[in-house]
């Protein structure tokens, strides 16, 4: 079971990823309008606002008929955007296909609702792993279909692969009941008392959503370098990178395994380092070998931190796992859009040379984060 929710999570996320490395095209359909910019932003925002009011559902709705309906929505908002005629309603299509493909955020808490605590870690890094694999071959699939047959047939592709994931949580998972009796608008309101009680859920929503601001910066940019004289490539081979960053899956367990035996806190800090050095091989080494290795270390340290934050906060009040989700992956996403919109912007300004700046000033701030928080917790310790 754990390994189909895995797969089933990674088809969910994939679909907020297939714009980028088709973003050439799509900017070729609406000239002049700046969907270049604009699609992958708002498509991350919409993910960001469906994680705050969708994903607390979780703590007071059955979870396999929301993961269920929540598929469904996901299958019309991606037929809309494949025949958006306008920059406005792609626009509201992708905030739509964001929002509703937080069912993955649903997945991940009842997996680790029905692991035995003593394999949490593993579990949370087996679905991670599968929302890795959607994310990174996300951009390969989108990569080929777009260069063979067009944007548009990549997200008509996508539609009828959300009804399978629905149909696959319908047979597979088992009934929950609702971790709490809290009515909706208690439950929004709840968010702010749980940022407030546990520091711990501050720091690692902090780390996680700076960290991917650098991961969102490279995959939003990749593509526009790709098309540059120097390397003449198009979206099939932007796509490709996602399968060199396949590499990055192994991260997620192996992360899990240890956070299991001996704590997350320092794989943590070991992410935003590894983060931080991906950066620098991009700056210094700006070619096609340069790049391959640093999508491998960024991938790999990003995703080393996610499975150990989340291994933190899970264990920081079982009953509201959803609404902690919701939080963390929220400050995640909404760092992931930021990260977008100022990639481009430096893309504008500067270049490959403007973007790589930016992604070393996000590791540091996160590395910065993480030393702060390690000396919280050692004066208290004291």
């Amino acid at each position: 079971m754990t390994l189909v929710m895995a797969v089933v999570a990674g088809l969910a996320v994939a679909n907020i990823y297939y714009n980028q490395p088709m973003l050439g095209l799509m900017a070729s359909d609406f000239p002049g309008s700046g969907v270049a910019g604009l699609i992958p932003t708002v498509t991350l925002l919409g993910y960001a606002l469906g994680l705050f009011l969708l994903v607390p559902l979780g703590d007071i709705i059955e979870r396999r008929r929301l993961i269920v309906i929540q598929f469904f929505l996901l299958a019309i908002a991606l037929a809309i955007t494949a025949m958006a005629p306008s920059v406005f309603i792609l626009v509201i299509a992708s905030v739509l296909v964001g929002a509703s493909a937080t069912v993955a955020q649903q997945i991940v808490p009842f997996a680790v609702h029905l692991a035995p605590s003593e394999k949490r870690g593993a579990v949370v890094g087996t679905v991670l792993a599968g929302i890795l694999g959607g994310i990174l071959l996300s951009r390969s699939l989108a990569g080929f279909i777009a260069d063979m047959s067009g944007w548009r047939e990549m997200f008509w592709l996508a539609a009828p692969l959300a009804i399978i994931g629905a149909m696959t949580m319908a047979l597979t998972l088992p009934h929950s009941k609702p971790d709490t009796k809290l009515r909706y608008l208690q439950l929004l309101k709840s968010l702010t008392n749980l940022w407030m009680d546990f520091a711990e859920l501050r720091w690692a929503a902090i780390t996680q959503a700076i960290l991917f601001a650098a991961f969102s910066a490279f995959w939003t940019v990749l593509a526009l370098l790709l098309e540059q004289p120097a390397y003449n490539m198009g979206p099939a081979e932007a796509g490709l990178f996602g399968i060199v960053g396949l590499a990055g899956i192994l991260a997620a367990p192996i992360a899990g395994r240890i956070a299991d035996a001996k704590g997350p806190h320092s794989i943590v800090i070991t992410g935003t380092i590894v983060t931080l050095f991906s950066w620098i091989v991009f700056g210094v080494w700006p070619t096609i070998p340069g790049l391959i290795a640093g999508v491998l270390l960024l991938d790999f340290g990003v995703q080393s931190a996610l499975v150990s934050n989340q291994h933190i906060i899970y264990a920081l009040k079982p009953e509201a796992r959803a609404r902690l989700n919701t939080i963390f992956m929220g400050s995640m996403f909404l760092g992931g859009a930021t990260g977008a919109a100022m990639a481009t912007t430096a893309w504008n300004v500067g270049g490959w040379i403007g973007v790589s700046a930016l992604g070393t000033v996000l590791a540091l701030l996160a590395l910065a984060a993480q030393i702060r928080a390690l000396k919280i917790r050692t004066s208290k310790q004291r």
